[in-house]
């Protein structure tokens, strides 16, 4: 039996990069996916049909995930399509870099809604919906920069940290209802973003990884399918680094 076998996983910003390969693992080991990006484009429609040829439901919404009440509207839509929610991945997020004293208040206000207010969105609508199921998995996909900081990146370091709390809350506040919740902080990993890094940074990164070779994004959706699965069905609360040993 595949291991999320019966399961319906909600993801958001899915369309792309480490979103759509989490997507993927999960659809490859049988869960329904559901997933949201802010518009239905050709980017969206073709992960939805990626997924499809995996034998599972799959549909995409259309929904800007710092916004709470279309949060909660398409998390109801969602329900009544899929008539379940499982697993939860809060990984709808931005960059907007720059150093503190040149960041604007309309950079941070937007990495801190689209990262981390999405996240209390989602939460907020879908635990209603596990409470009542007596289970479920959430998941925040957090960073090494939210564990350790990172000059230049405040804003994102803050919404990143912010992930990591927030699901240690949560989890204490509906573990007895045997939802979990849990971060995972990718280091560097290989994706659009980094390959658009000059060459020369991308190898003084590596340099500072003990595996000395970046990460790739199946690497996170391997660890993201043990929180979801049953594999992990005793932790909760947890961060786990997903960076080569880069912040040992």
């Amino acid at each position: 039996m595949k291991l999320l076998e019966g399961k319906t996983a909600l993801i958001t910003g899915a369309a792309r990069g480490i979103g759509k390969g989490i997507a993927l693992k999960f659809a490859e080991q049988g869960a329904d996916i559901a997933f949201t990006d802010l518009e239905i484009n050709d980017a969206v429609k073709e992960t939805e049909k990626e997924i499809a040829t995996l034998g599972v439901k799959v549909k995409a919404y259309a929904s800007n995930a710092a916004d709470f009440a279309q949060t909660e509207d398409v998390v109801k839509q969602i329900n009544d399509d899929f008539g379940r929610i499982d697993i939860l991945v809060n990984n709808a997020g931005i960059t907007k870099d720059t150093l503190m004293l040149r960041m604007t208040e309309q950079q941070w206000d937007a990495v801190i809604n689209v990262n981390l207010k999405s996240a209390f969105n989602f939460i907020h609508a879908c635990t209603p919906i596990m409470m009542r199921q007596r289970g479920g998995s959430i998941i925040n996909m957090s960073s090494v920069v939210g564990v350790h900081g990172n000059a230049g990146q405040c804003n994102y370091a803050a919404s990143k940290a912010g992930l990591i709390a927030l699901a240690k809350s949560i989890g204490q506040e509906i573990g007895s209802r045997g939802i979990r919740a849990n971060a995972i902080a990718p280091g560097f990993i290989d994706t659009a973003m980094t390959q658009a890094l000059p060459e020369e940074t991308r190898k003084a990164w590596i340099q500072n990884i003990p595996l000395r070779r970046a990460g790739s994004v199946e690497d996170v959706a391997n660890v993201a399918l043990f929180l979801a699965s049953d594999l992990s069905s005793y932790i909760s609360g947890q961060v786990l680094q997903v960076d080569g040993g880069m912040q040992m």
